[in-house]
């Protein structure tokens, strides 16, 4: 995932998300594809779904600058 400067056109901010990440309940989870649903913005925090049914990967990331 990636954040772009609107105006120059230059990468501001880069995240893999194909790796293995820790969850708040404990269970096992890792990042996958993104390429099925696109991102949710709800009150300053960016949401991606990473990982879909024919593609390894089964997590929900919130990303916010707090």
């Amino acid at each position: 995932m990636r954040a772009y400067d609107t105006k120059a056109g230059k990468i501001i901010w880069d995240f893999d998300t194909a790796r293995e990440f820790q969850t708040v309940n404990g269970i096992p989870a890792k990042g996958g594809s993104m390429a099925a649903t696109g991102a949710t913005v709800a009150d300053g925090v960016v949401y991606v779904n990473s990982g879909y049914s024919s593609m390894p990967g089964n997590v929900l990331l919130a990303f916010s600058a707090k």
